[in-house]
């Protein structure tokens, strides 16, 4: 199995939607990422009343430095239907900031044809550049 399939399916074992409270429902879009140490770590979106919620991705990223790492190699997000989904613009540049080569991120457009963007492709003239020299 390649790897775009093995994060998938990882993602694939948190996700299982579902009504936390009458406020909160969680795991429509689940995430994995691959490390740059090779560790895999998943996460799901969790949708509040309040918008104070939290993307399956960014939910990933924070399990990724709650065990001390931050930087990344890839990344997959599997939408409610299943299908890969591109992150969103917070997740893109949440992303971005984590270090001066997140640049490089590879991100699953399509399992199938295991098209691949780089988050640089996603954010050109990233803005924060500069402060990574």
């Amino acid at each position: 199995m390649n790897m775009w399939n093995k994060l998938y399916n990882e993602a694939l074992k948190v996700q299982n939607g579902r009504t936390v409270s009458p406020f909160i429902n969680a795991g429509g879009v689940a995430a994995a990422l691959l490390t740059k140490a090779g560790n895999i770590y998943v996460g799901v979106c969790i949708d509040t009343a309040s918008t104070l919620g939290m993307c399956a991705e960014r939910n990933a990223i924070a399990n990724m430095i709650t065990n001390g790492e931050s930087k990344i190699d890839k990344v997959v997000a599997v939408m409610p239907d299943g299908k890969i989904g591109a992150p969103c613009g917070a997740c893109r540049e949440y992303m971005m900031q984590l270090d001066k080569d997140s640049g490089e991120i590879e991100i699953l457009l399509n399992l199938e044809t295991e098209e691949t963007v780089k988050l640089k492709e996603l954010l050109p003239n990233w803005w924060g550049t500069y402060r990574f020299e």
